[in-house]
């Protein structure tokens, strides 16, 4: 039997839709039809968590809860928990671009709405599932409801600015907030509720039609998140519970100062101590939520590039060894067989190579990288070997047209010669299908074949990114026959 198989990466919030932003309703179900109509198997996606600023879904205020501009409208509609009255005034919304103040400000008022409804008149309809609900994720969803309700309560300050009994999570102080803020913990609570029950319902679905769903795990958490304020033994903070250390990589042919990404880093020495309790927690959940799990920036499970916290730039950091051994051999215990995917991309060492092998997990191999060097770049498919991953571009590169415009001097010159056909984009999704590797993922860009315009993210800025949003319409009959039938040509 072949494990040959190929997928397409789409976030959710690139749906279409009414509601501003992509979301768990129809239009997902019908994203799920058509990938069963092309002949894909996978849907990959990126976190699904609530995202922070700048609207990264890399930078979540937790680890385990679901954003709720995702949730769908229509569906809690359909459950009497909003009425027609409630959508007569929907805001006009850019159908390829979300804008996520705009969506929020909108939708958050909707939710509350719908609270209001399930406490009043439909609270018994729900009540066994929601109360298995609460038990089955009380571990992590009583601090992230308070987490959130807290931030709110104080103006959206970072946690470590809060009054110093709630930062330090002294009983007392989190028990009278508790209190105080006992509605909007519970309006928290049911938006998860809300979530968690669409999601499960959606991947089911694309289960039941034969579609595997690819999930993304970051490395790092958010510093202003629940799982930081709530479990800060595992993270390099000082007394005052402020990072001393923080994450990045090193200056590289990219960037002659690297990247500095703020996040804390991980104390592992106490994680072991815990038995990798929160790691351990943190996999089967996502395990629970996809069939199939992308570890990012696995090379830090390795070890990792630690800047003191106080820099600027990530030049004066240095590799600190990470336990990622330890911890990948527990939940091989527990599992068996490892469903996850190594974002091993950038600059690899023999030994995160050799960490990679030792649990035989399928790494990464991006065409967009494949013409930097020569006939031996490791990126070009004369030189895969089965058990990888390839992809045409991942969320942080150009889409393939964008990138094909752009590419300039002995790049273009090898990307002429490895080519034949004219449509360029059509060749390079033909190179990822065609190859050995067992799994081939597409964005759903390079299938549109968009260009630059469409383009997911730019890494290194701050502003303007994850906010693509396509239309059916964009989505050509040719389009859909060159992706059925490439796929079934190379028996996928």
């Amino acid at each position: 039997m072949t494990n040959r198989k190929s997928g397409i990466l789409l976030h959710i919030t690139s749906l279409p839709g009414q509601e501003g932003v992509g979301t768990l309703g129809k239009e997902a179900y019908d994203f799920v039809d058509f990938l069963e109509e092309s002949g894909q198997k996978l849907w990959q996606i990126l976190p699904l968590g609530p995202v922070g600023a700048g609207n990264s879904p890399y930078q979540c205020y937790s680890a385990f809860a679901g954003n709720p501009v995702l949730i769908d409208l229509e569906i809690l509609a359909e459950e009497d928990l909003l009425s027609g009255e409630d959508f007569q005034a929907v805001p006009a919304f850019k159908k390829t671009k979300v804008e996520f103040d705009k969506v929020s400000a909108w939708k958050s008022p909707m939710l509350k709405k719908a609270f209001q409804q399930f406490q009043e008149n439909k609270f018994d309809h729900f009540r066994d599932e929601y109360y298995h609900f609460l038990n089955e994720h009380g571990w992590w969803l009583n601090d992230h409801a308070l987490f959130i309700s807290a931030r709110e309560y104080f103006g959206g300050l970072h946690w470590s600015e809060w009054d110093r009994g709630i930062k330090f999570r002294e009983p007392e102080a989190i028990n009278n907030l508790s209190e105080r803020l006992e509605q909007q913990i519970a309006f928290e609570k049911f938006v998860q509720f809300m979530f968690f029950r669409q999601w499960h319902r959606l991947k089911h679905y694309a289960n039941e039609k034969g579609i595997q769903i690819v999930g993304d795990v970051p490395l790092y958490v958010s510093g202003d998140s629940s799982d930081v304020w709530t479990n800060t033994d595992i993270f390099l903070l000082d007394e005052e519970l402020n990072p001393t250390e923080v994450g990045g990589v090193p200056p590289d042919y990219f960037s002659e100062t690297g990247q500095l990404w703020g996040n804390p880093v991980f104390n592992w020495q106490r994680l072991k101590e815990r038995e990798y309790d929160w790691w351990m927690a943190r996999l089967h959940f996502n395990l629970n939520m996809f069939n199939l799990v992308r570890i990012d920036h696995f090379r830090g499970l390795e070890s990792f590039w630690s800047v003191p916290a106080d820099e600027e730039t990530a030049i004066n950091g240095k590799w600190i060894p990470a336990y990622g051994y330890e911890m990948l051999s527990l939940i091989k215990s527990h599992l068996g067989v490892l469903p996850f995917i190594a974002e091993d991309l950038g600059i690899i060492t023999t030994e995160v190579d050799h960490l990679r092998e030792r649990f035989n997990l399928p790494g990464m191999k991006v065409l967009q990288f494949a013409f930097t060097t020569d006939a031996a770049n490791k990126d070009l498919p004369h030189n895969y070997e089965r058990n990888c991953v390839v992809y045409s571009g991942t969320h942080d590169n150009n889409t393939t047209l964008g990138w094909l415009n752009e590419v300039e001097a002995e790049e273009k010159e090898l990307v002429e010669n490895y080519l034949t056909q004219e449509n360029a984009a059509r060749q390079i999704m033909t190179l990822a299908l065609a190859s050995v590797a067992d799994t081939a993922i597409l964005p759903m860009q390079d299938v549109l074949e968009l260009d630059e315009k469409s383009r997911m993210n730019t890494p290194g800025t701050a502003t303007g990114n994850w906010g693509w949003r396509f239309q059916w319409k964009q989505l050509k009959a040719g389009q859909k026959k060159f992706l059925k039938e490439t796929t079934e040509k190379y028996n996928r």
